[in-house]
């Protein structure tokens, strides 16, 4: 299970998770994204209350990251231990702007 929530300013947009980032949840926060990130020039990912993401979820996140490169700039806040974790042993922490 996966809530997001979105709140827009401008061109600037924070995105926030709650649940399980994983293979059945991904699909649904791509889409999301997708349609979300026209003339987003800077990007916040609240990952407060995201308790898991697996290799599925990654992908997503490296994609909004490929996106968001290209147009201005992303970063994720709130991150879990549990969650730091994964990024630290899939190297996304050395690529994801984290605060």
């Amino acid at each position: 299970m996966l809530n997001i929530s979105q709140s827009k300013s401008d061109t600037a947009l924070t995105v926030a998770l709650e649940g399980r980032l994983d293979t059945t949840t991904a699909p649904q926060l791509e889409s999301e994204l997708k349609g979300a990130l026209d003339g987003v020039t800077d990007l916040t990912l609240d990952l407060t209350a995201l308790e898991y993401v697996s290799s599925a979820g990654l992908r997503v996140i490296l994609s909004a990251q490929k996106i968001m490169n290209a147009q201005g700039k992303m970063k994720l806040t709130g991150v879990s231990e549990a969650v730091m974790e994964i990024f630290e042993v899939t190297g996304f922490a050395d690529i994801l702007t984290i605060e």
